[in-house]
């Protein structure tokens, strides 16, 4: 079975407990992990308990043979139920064997939780789920503006605070690439406003600095354009007033490179050129900027996107874990895709 991404929060609201295998997987990886979360602790099972909950990496997976089939069948002697929580599944054909021989006789005894990143439809793991009747595939895409808006409010609601108009949309601006990113950075934002009743612009540029998006903009479309030098310039520039420019820096060179990888997907499906697939892009892209993304997406094929993307969520995850070191982390994953861009463009 499967889910569309607007229908993704409804069903973890009420879990159907028909189904045996759960597959949350998309290009998101903090909505991923969130909703994984979410998840987990529906099934009422104590997280902490190692008897309860046997945590996996998909690589163990792929290495050892038969161990999720192992896992799956082995009866619990301390609770009902098990949970077999996989992390970083992807293309792995063990995995998706092992699944498919799970949702052929589903397990009695254990719920599998599976996260992965993007995975393409009609093949692997992502396919086996979804003809399965005892197992969903649940989408995680990139926070729209109204997910956004949800997240600001949730975490003002536990503190018991209010945004004035001008500093949520500035805010917002900054957010989007990843969720746990984007909650990390409100979070930062209401301790920082601890003691007062309304966060308030001048909070939000006391965090974010004064650097312009149009400066972000800039860094981005250098990095397009292979310009590694005057990428590397307006990076420096950028990061003169703290590390979170450098997660932002990551954050809107995510969000264009989803949309290139969106607008590339069309194209290589043969429904449109990458002129067309730039004319429909919604939101539509300034004018002053089509030529330049017409050439990424001309030159930027799907693979070489999909590395990229997982080179920028992977630096967005350690900018969050060492921020100590966002901008050195920031600034070679960056100038990493602008070395590519200016390979692509030479040909």
């Amino acid at each position: 079975m499967q889910k569309k991404a607007y229908e993704v929060d409804t069903w973890l609201a009420r879990p159907d407990p028909a189904v045996a295998i759960v597959l949350l997987y998309g290009p998101d990886r903090g909505l991923v992990a969130e909703r994984a979360r979410t998840f987990a602790g529906k099934t009422g099972l104590a997280l902490d308990d190692p008897f309860s909950v046997v945590r996996l990496d998909a690589a163990e997976i792929d290495r050892e043979e038969s161990r999720l089939i192992d896992e799956a069948r082995t009866v619990s002697m301390f609770s009902d139920r098990r949970l077999l929580w996989v992390r970083n599944a992807g293309a792995q054909k063990r995995l998706a064997d092992d699944i498919k021989l799970l949702t052929a006789e589903p397990p009695r005894d254990a719920i599998i939780l599976i996260e992965a990143g993007e995975l393409k439809k009609g093949t692997g793991l992502r396919a086996v789920v979804e003809g399965a009747r005892s197992a969903i595939a649940l989408p995680c895409y990139a926070d729209e503006d109204r997910d956004i808006a949800t997240v600001i409010d949730e975490e003002l609601g536990k503190a018991g605070m209010t945004m004035t108009l001008e500093a949520r949309q500035a805010l917002r601006r900054n957010l989007g690439g990843d969720r746990l990113a984007s909650r990390g950075e409100i979070e930062k934002i209401v301790l920082y406003a601890h003691g007062s009743s309304e966060i308030t612009l001048d909070d939000i540029a006391a965090l974010t600095g004064d650097v312009s998006g149009q400066s972000l903009d800039d860094a981005v479309d250098a990095l397009l354009e292979g310009r590694i030098g005057a990428f590397d310039t307006i990076f420096t520039r950028c990061c003169q007033n703290g590390t979170g420019q450098a997660y932002q820096a990551l954050a809107a060179a995510l969000r264009q490179f989803q949309a290139l990888h969106a607008m590339r997907g069309t194209v290589e499906t043969g429904r449109q050129n990458p002129a067309g697939a730039v004319a429909t892009q919604r939101p539509p892209v300034f004018f002053a900027r089509r030529k330049l993304v017409e050439k990424a997406v001309e030159h930027w094929n799907s693979g070489a996107l999909e590395r990229a993307l997982n080179r920028l969520q992977t630096a967005i995850l350690q900018t969050r874990r060492r921020p100590e070191l966002a901008i050195a982390v920031a600034r070679q994953a960056l100038l990493g895709l602008a070395v590519e861009s200016a390979r692509l463009n030479r040909r």
